[in-house]
């Protein structure tokens, strides 16, 4: 992993500053470079049109130095001379920087750095005067991103499935958050259409049968499960039998398939209810399930800046004007009473129907006039988390966007696969279908909020995902997210034992030069990596590198702990020790909170 500068891109711009006022190692490194490529081309050495890509690695080999680039070889053809030729040019042309022990050129043209011990430990400093700040950096200059995810349907709990997106959502909102973005996270709530119609059929059925209407037939299309009686079971208790039929108004509902007679089935909701007993029920159905989703993904510490309406597009007109919009480009035509967008247009696969024959909007015509509303909003950058299913529906938003004269770049899509659950060995079944499945509410419970949100984030969210239930309530170093809070307590014990040994400590007292054993200078380099991995996790839309990075920095910490004596009589290496690991629980508390997972200090 390493620092990426591009002279020319705004989004990397380097900062002018003195050289030891960044306690990011690499960062001062790619600035040396850059100013020694600069001075190049000011005296006429290089040419003044390279735009280099500066890139500033950990040395593979400590013997070799302590980072490394390859600039020299990504210049030497724009250049036009023999990289090693290169190297010797920049490396003659580098400034003077204290934090620089020595430089070396190896193989081909690798410039290596050697870097003094002061230098590196000055990340303990910047730790402890940032705070829970630290690593925060201006990658995203304020720009402004509105962050979609979830989104999940209210017709039933959010399952485990559902939980991946949230914590992978939740975790991108705090890195980018941290990284320097303006992010707007919003929940668009999918409460109009055709799901909320059955929705509110499978409630008012249940209650028919609560209300003890015999020989009410129950569609296998239908919401399934347990949550469905209950809101039945609500409606029952507070209102009786006024929402009662008589079963005999429901025979004999005709069409052609299940999908035909679940057609039928609303309408004759609606005609026997009336207007305005059947919109309770879609309420009543809706609300509840909105209130519990809502709930759920508070106690999963999942937040949001807003709950968007879809029926509030349909209200305001905005769905309708996205279809004339589309009329309009030319790109709508008529065929069998339905309206379709002629997305092959745009490299898609079959046109699709936005108006079906009998006037009712699709969904795609609402997720036009949605995306078309985050525009209007202000929002030029738009980023849209969805399950991995949905991946052939990136491209014919996108078409649609760009039909109606908007730029379809402006949208990015990631997607999350779903996660599978495996208790002692055994894979759970899932089906929403029939209403079996896990929902997030029971994992939350069986393993902990902390766990489940670790555990989502450890891979990439595109990659698929095995959740071990045994392993995730275990308490042993097996345990990922264990292992790592337990290095946070651990610290937190070394502190606790100091107050009992009566010393006290004294960070100015701290000779940090005394940190000198293989130990500490594995855990300095963890600490000197933080600021870049930010960088990095936040650009490439990587909440995983925080959790790869946690492990290991425990990882290293506890090798630290098992080795060696922090309580020691000498004050001066006592306190420099102290002062190390004091550093390391804040860059761990502020990693697990960039994952929504806590950093207690006892276990």
């Amino acid at each position: 992993m390493g620092i990426v500068v591009s002279i020319s891109r705004r989004s990397c711009k380097i900062r002018r500053f003195p050289i030891l006022e960044d306690a990011d190692v690499k960062q001062q490194i790619a600035t040396l470079l850059s100013s020694a490529i600069a001075q190049l081309q000011s005296d006429g050495k290089l040419p003044t049109d390279l735009q280099p890509r500066i890139q500033v690695e950990n040395a593979r080999n400590k013997e070799h130095g302590d980072l490394a680039s390859n600039v020299a070889l990504m210049l030497s053809k724009p250049a036009a001379r023999p990289p090693r030729e290169l190297a010797q040019m920049i490396v003659d042309a580098l400034p003077q920087s204290p934090a620089v022990k020595s430089v070396n050129i190896a193989g081909p043209g690798f410039i290596n750095f050697f870097i003094e011990n002061a230098a590196l430990t000055d990340i303990i400093s910047a730790v402890e005067q940032a705070g829970e700040r630290f690593g925060h950096c201006d990658l995203g200059q304020g720009e402004k991103i509105i962050l979609e995810y979830v989104s999940a349907n209210p017709t039933g709990p959010l399952h485990v499935g559902h939980g991946r997106g949230a914590a992978y959502g939740d975790a991108l909102r705090r890195l980018l958050s941290a990284a320097g973005y303006d992010v707007h996270a919003e929940y668009y709530v999918n409460d109009a259409g055709r799901q909320m119609d059955i929705l509110a059929v499978s409630v008012w059925l249940r209650y028919l049968d609560l209300a003890g209407e015999e020989g009410v037939a129950f569609p296998a299309n239908a919401y399934q499960g347990d949550y469905i009686w209950d809101i039945a079971a609500t409606l029952h208790r507070e209102h009786g039998d006024d929402y009662r039929v008589a079963a005999s108004d429901l025979a004999e509902l005709t069409g052609a398939d299940d999908e035909q007679r679940m057609d039928a089935l609303i309408d004759r909701a609606r005609t026997l209810l009336g207007e305005k007993k059947y919109a309770f029920v879609h309420h009543l159905a809706h609300s509840t399930l909105v209130d519990y989703i809502r709930d759920d993904l508070t106690a999963f510490r999942v937040a949001f800046d807003q709950w968007f309406s879809e029926q509030s597009l349909m209200d305001a007109g905005a769905v309708d004007k996205a279809v004339e919009k589309l009329k309009a480009s030319g790109h709508l035509y008529e065929k069998e009473g339905a309206w379709w967008f002629r997305s092959t247009d745009f490299g898609d696969e079959k046109d699709r129907v936005v108006v079906r024959e009998n006037g009712v909007k699709t969904y795609f015509a609402s997720d036009i006039a949605y995306h078309l509303n985050k525009q209007e909003r202000g929002f030029k950058h738009m980023v849209d988390i969805w399950g991995a299913d949905h991946h052939g529906y990136v491209p014919r938003v996108k078409a649609a966007m760009q039909a109606v004269g908007q730029d379809p770049d402006s949208l990015e899509v990631l997607l999350v696969q779903f996660a599978v659950l495996y208790r002692s060995g055994q894979k759970l079944s899932m089906s929403t279908r029939s209403g079996e499945f896990v929902t997030l509410r029971e994992l939350r419970h069986e393993v902990g909020t902390d766990a489940a949100r670790f555990f989502y984030v450890m891979r990439k969210a595109e990659q698929h995902m095995d959740f071990d239930l045994d392993l995730a309530k275990s308490q042993s170093n097996e345990n990922p997210v264990y292992y790592v809070q337990y290095a946070h307590a651990r610290i937190a014990s070394v502190f606790r034992q100091l107050e009992e040994k009566g010393f006290i400590y004294e960070r100015g007292a701290a000779d940090l030069a005394r940190l000198d054993n293989d130990a500490e200078q594995g855990l300095i380099a963890q600490l000197n990596r933080y600021p870049e991995l930010i960088r990095s996790a936040a650009a490439k839309r990587e909440p995983h590198q925080i959790a790869y990075f946690l492990r290991e920095t425990a990882q290293a910490f506890h090798s630290y702990y098992n080795a060696h004596q922090f309580l020691v009589d000498d004050a001066g290496l006592r306190n420099a020790r102290l002062a190390l690991i004091k550093a390391t629980q804040q860059v761990i508390a502020n990693g697990l909170d960039l994952l929504g997972v806590s950093a207690p200090d006892t276990m």
